[in-house]
């Protein structure tokens, strides 16, 4: 049976829908309440969804395939390119219905309510990181406005803190030095609330087989660990490892006419986050490792200390895959061998 395909622009309220009727060829572009989203596809036939991966879109995805019907999300970059006229909810969600049924369409992964919990944890805790230190940089900036200059680091203003305000009460109003104080006491407090949901990552490591598997990797530690099993969603949604590096943005970008192609820098695709803890894991490998291994040193021979620290997380992102597709343990010996 051919299944009919459907466009989806989700919103907080108001979701619009179009479609092609596969008996009558009509072209149907409907709105719907939220109140009434399911219960429209509780009554359709099962049927090719599409929908633009925003706010909600992997909530309504699993209850649209607990109905039976199949679903892809898609890139908004990719879907905006398929944007005629002005934009607006009924032209995104035709663009929506285009793109869904393009040929060579990578979908996004549809994630389990216990990845995204996982995935929620993590970016609770870059988001505390990142207010800690704004506060770091500000108490720093506002004792040298009075003279105290803070050694370099979270680590180095944490021991000089205490003897910084005790030079300066002697000179400046209480209440400048009360609030000195409560800006250090709320970046201790943020301190602690980083500190508590790495604990609650950790209990989920020590539980999870896969993310277990993941941090025996040299350079994946509990934050890359947990990260790229929520993150990847399936792994077989991949067809290789040099396909998951290349949806993550470890491998270059490519331009090319008249059958040359040129290489330029890596792409930057994909997960922001997960590149990002994989080039710091990379790095920390290359700076603290007694033997890297063989292939970094040579390749640290002729290439730029960056560009190796990039082609490591690479090979570390190719090897997260096949241990989750293939269900392996990390074994540091192991030497791929190409299938005749």
């Amino acid at each position: 049976m051919k299944h009919s395909v459907v466009g989806i622009d989700i919103a907080k309220r108001v979701f619009q829908l179009h479609w092609v009727d596969i008996e009558t060829g009509e072209i149907v572009s409907l709105q719907l309440k939220r109140e009434k989203f399911l219960e429209h596809f509780a009554n359709r036939q099962p049927c090719l969804i599409g929908m633009e991966a925003c706010g909600g879109a992997q909530h309504w995805a699993r209850e649209l395939i607990k109905l039976g019907h199949q679903v892809k999300l898609l890139s908004g970059k990719l879907v905006k390119s398929f944007v005629m006229g002005n934009k607006g909810d009924a032209a995104d969600a035709r663009a929506i219905w285009t793109a869904v049924r393009q040929p060579g369409i990578k979908p996004i992964a549809i994630k389990t309510e216990q990845q995204q919990a996982i995935l929620a944890l993590h970016r609770m805790r870059q988001s505390l990181v990142k207010i800690r230190t704004m506060q770091v940089n500000a108490l720093r900036g506002l004792l040298t406005e009075y003279g105290e200059v803070m050694p370099q680091g979270k680590a180095g203003l944490r021991k000089g803190i205490a003897a910084a305000l005790e030079r300066t009460a002697e000179r400046l109003p209480g209440i400048v030095i009360e609030a000195l104080r409560e800006q250090w006491q709320r970046i201790t407090e943020l301190d602690n609330q980083i500190i508590g949901i790495e604990h609650k990552l950790q209990v989920w490591l020590k539980t999870d087989k896969a993310a277990k598997a993941l941090a025996a990797i040299p350079g994946v530690g509990l934050l890359t660990a947990t990260a790229a099993v929520a993150t990847m969603g399936d792994a077989s949604a991949f067809k290789s490892g040099r396909e998951f590096a290349a949806w993550v943005g470890l491998v270059p970008k490519q331009t090319g006419t008249g059958g040359k192609t040129k290489l330029l820098g890596i792409s930057k695709r994909g997960d922001t986050y997960l590149r990002t803890l994989l080039i710091h894991g990379a790095r920390s490998v290359l700076m603290h490792a007694r033997q890297p291994g063989a292939w970094v040193d040579e390749l640290g021979k002729r290439r730029p200390s960056n560009v190796v620290v990039v082609a490591l997380a690479n090979k570390m992102a190719r090897t997260i895959w096949a241990l989750l597709a293939h269900d392996r343990a990390y074994q540091g010996d192991w030497v791929s061998i190409k299938p005749a």
